[in-house]
């Protein structure tokens, strides 16, 4: 048997486990004796904080396992925002970590996926501000893969 995960919530704190939204009302243990798909409330991303190409990115994979009866949707999403990322950065790093991250979700290790998104935040900042990718392309980029 796999070992167990145990969470800690705090009151009011909501989980997102496998499409259900869980609030809780009082500090509580939570303990998954399986596998289980889930996001703890601080690492959902809400629409109006989707202010850059890889923010986006990330909101549409957090869609993938919070909304799985929208997957498939959320997937071709998500593989044309890759694939419009890939034309638009420059820095072969970060195109790399792009090529791993669609490799994770394409392997159903979206979880994954996310925490490498989010890791990719600093370099995204410090492109967005040395104008390496201009602001037409930002914008572009919003029109093309933001779907709220």
């Amino acid at each position: 048997m796999k070992s167990t995960l145990r969470l800690s919530l705090k009151s009011g704190e909501k989980i997102f486990v496998n499409g259900a939204v869980l609030r809780v009302d009082r500090k509580v243990s939570i303990e998954f004796l399986n596998d289980v798909t889930f996001l703890l409330e601080n690492h959902v991303l809400q629409p109006e904080d989707t202010t850059t190409p890889l923010r986006q990115l990330y909101f549409i994979a957090q869609m993938i396992l919070i909304n799985p009866e929208g997957k498939e949707q959320s997937l071709a999403l998500f593989r044309k925002s890759i694939t419009m990322l890939l034309s638009c950065f420059r820095n072969e790093e970060i195109r790399a970590e792009l090529k791993r991250i669609d490799a994770q979700v394409s392997s159903g290790r979206t979880f994954d996926a996310l925490k490498a998104i989010r890791g990719l935040y600093p370099a995204e900042e410090t492109i967005l501000n040395s104008n390496e990718i201009t602001p037409a392309v930002v914008n572009e980029l919003r029109r093309e893969i933001a779907p709220w």
